[in-house]
């Protein structure tokens, strides 16, 4: 028996108290596509990223209790240029509680949405 196996996400969910709040951050600061507030959505904020939908549900975000690794985020976003990302949050005052981190294969930085879930940007750096 064949099947089809899962190709990508469609939608990945995060709970706010407020959700209301998701949409500057996300748009305004972060530079997500904001998809249209209608009685299908129910007013909860949805973000396209290249495809895949990020939804802020109306829920209080909990941390993982006892995480390993402490401060891995719930999600990461890959951009080109992390060093002109970086500059743009600080245009907007967000805080970057660790700075800027790298490995041998990436940079990232981790910071906290408005309703405290982690996040992390990411830049891989080009192969040779």
């Amino acid at each position: 028996m064949s099947f089809s196996t899962p190709r990508r996400f469609a939608v990945v969910s995060l709970w706010a108290e407020d959700p209301g709040a998701a949409p500057h951050f996300y748009r305004d600061i972060l530079g997500l596509r904001l998809i249209t507030h209608d009685s299908y959505h129910s007013g909860r904020p949805h973000f396209d990223v290249d495809g895949t939908y990020l939804t802020i549900l109306k829920g209080r975000p909990v941390s993982a209790q006892d995480a390993e690794p402490p401060h891995f985020p719930l999600l990461a976003f890959e951009v080109d240029d992390l060093d002109l990302f970086v500059e743009r949050l600080q245009a907007h005052h967000v805080e970057l509680p660790w700075g800027v981190e790298g490995g041998m294969e990436s940079r990232w930085i981790k910071l906290r949405d408005p309703a405290g879930n982690l996040i992390e940007i990411i830049q891989f750096k080009e192969q040779k």
